[in-house]
């Protein structure tokens, strides 16, 4: 398997961290009892952390897609290489640094993480039409 294809592993061993974290958060905010019931009423307001958490993992799951079509459409093609690596790397680790910077409630080196990330993606996709 390529290098690409096993950080494309990597991201989706990434994104469950990232539903479960948010779970684990609120779940300390509602208890157990109420995340195993039906959850017909509204629980305790979001707490910050969490909500910061949730937030985080919708911004994962907008790019990710993306991210994977482009690292299988390089693989199937026969387009990986430098770029490919280079921006798969890039785009890996940005999404793991991006997670404590939005829950630690960083501004600004937040946004510079996501961009960075979005830069990794985006080299993915020049090396496709290159």
């Amino acid at each position: 398997m390529s290098t690409e294809l096993t950080l494309a592993v990597w991201i989706l061993i990434i994104a469950l961290v990232q539903i479960f974290l948010p779970a684990m958060f609120r779940n300390r905010e509602t208890g157990l009892d109420y995340n195993a019931g039906p959850r017909d009423e509204a629980g305790p307001p979001v707490g910050i952390i969490t909500g910061r958490l949730q937030r985080a993992q919708h911004n994962l799951f907008e790019t990710l897609p993306l991210f994977l079509a482009a690292i299988i459409i390089a693989h199937i093609t026969g387009r990986e290489g430098t770029l490919t690596l280079t921006g798969a790397w890039i785009y890996v680790i940005g999404r793991v640094l991006y997670i404590p910077a939005y829950g630690f409630g960083i501004p600004y080196i937040r946004s510079l993480i996501w961009g960075v990330s979005l830069a990794g993606l985006v080299l993915i996709i020049l090396a496709l039409l290159t």
